[in-house]
């Protein structure tokens, strides 16, 4: 794969960093280690400013390039997951519970690649903010950073993310126009039933049978009460009643996320699972309460910088391993609200056979390091070229 030469000389260096970032998994905003070990790194480059504390433990690198010019974004997540780890590695997990399985321990080094390099060549007009942002799993931490304000404050004109991909070619790239992956609402449904002996139901007022009917239920808003055409997915993950075998409990407990990518779909969705509980909790005869919570919007791109995005991969990658129509994920990013706030686009780039994401199993690929930091370096210097 064509990366650029200065960056493959850093392959090294770079999967140091990565391990050592896998060894430090921290959850949502609390990524002071995390935040710590990636300033020294800006510093030790010679960036030319380093703003940190944003959204808690955010960070925002400023490289100025030869002349002037506008600023363009580049970001990278930093946070992990609430997973015990099971790869085996020599440099696995040293927390306990958490772990690095979505690769973001990657992506914040593909991004320290490219400041690397940025800092050192400064081929470019104008500057670039480099955005290390915590809390991407939960707590949107990209909506925290646009609103303390970011995009105003270090005047940023248009922003770039990748995610790697597994069970993809090792360094290809997947993008599309418009939307790319889905908005992602989360609901629990508590069952006030009346409870009592096994063995005598009618006695009771069943929130177990009441919590079947309503997963049930629910399931027809996909197949009854959308276009079929139009992405959508409702899906029930968790139901918790009961506790002995010859005891009909009290209570039930429903959950489970909703995908869209239609502020009107979304809206139809939420009417239509009030309609249901309500309706399921009185043919049952117990009391039931939705609480349905909106989260991170959809993910879309800028038709005209996913265009761009797509032609500085194929430079990278080559144009044999570029998808630029690749369609629409149903998975979620909180990357959503800065492409809110600013044009640009976000891509996926795969990293070869593996167990895919969110597994205890996983590992980011240290060999597509190069690539991604080559695609941000290329980005900025594309976009922002010396005249």
């Amino acid at each position: 794969m064509p990366v650029v030469n200065r960056i493959a000389d850093y392959a090294t260096d770079m999967a140091k960093w990565r391990q050592h970032l896998h060894t430090i998994p921290e959850l949502e905003f609390e990524c002071y280690e995390t935040a710590a070990f990636v300033a020294e790194r800006l510093r030790d480059f010679g960036v030319d400013e380093l703003h940190e504390g944003i959204a808690k433990t955010g960070l925002v690198a400023i490289i100025n390039g030869q002349g002037d010019g506008p600023t363009i974004g580049l970001r990278a997540d930093m946070d992990a997951l609430p997973i015990t780890e099971e790869t085996g590695v020599e440099y696995a997990s040293r927390n306990p519970g958490k772990m690095h399985a979505c690769g973001h321990d990657g992506h914040t080094t593909m991004l320290l690649g490219a400041a690397r390099y940025l800092a050192e060549t400064r081929n470019f007009a104008g500057r670039v903010a480099l955005i290390f942002q915590p809390a991407e799993e939960e707590g949107g931490g990209a909506d925290v950073m646009v609103k303390e304000g970011i995009m105003e404050r270090f005047d940023i004109s248009q922003v770039y993310g990748i995610h790697n991909d597994p069970g993809n070619p090792e360094g290809a790239f997947y993008t599309t126009p418009g939307p790319i992956m889905a908005a992602v609402d989360t609901f629990d449904i508590h069952i006030q039933g009346v409870g009592g002996h096994g063995a005598m139901p009618h006695q009771t007022k069943d929130p177990v049978m009441a919590a079947c009917g309503i997963a049930q239920a629910i399931q027809t808003i996909v197949s009854r009460n959308h276009y079929a055409v139009e992405d959508l997915v409702v899906s029930v993950t968790q139901i918790h009643a009961g506790t002995v075998n010859n005891v009909i409990p009290d209570t039930a407990f429903l959950n489970g996320t909703v995908r869209t990518f239609d502020p009107a779909v979304q809206k139809m969705v939420i009417e239509r699972m009030e309609q249901i509980v309500q309706g399921q909790a009185a043919s049952y005869g117990v009391e039931a309460r939705l609480d349905y919570q909106i989260g991170y919007p959809a993910t879309t791109n800028d038709a005209e910088k996913a265009a761009f995005a797509a032609d500085v991969a194929r430079e990278v990658s080559g144009p044999e391993r570029v998808v630029d129509n690749m369609g629409r994920d149903m998975g979620a990013e909180d990357f959503a609200y800065m492409l809110q706030a600013r044009p640009g686009a976000y891509l996926f780039m795969g990293q070869g056979e593996g167990p895919g994401l969110h597994h205890p199993k996983y590992n980011f690929n240290d060999n597509v390091a190069p690539v991604g930091a080559s695609f941000f370096a290329r980005i900025v210097e594309t976009a922002q070229p010396l005249s």
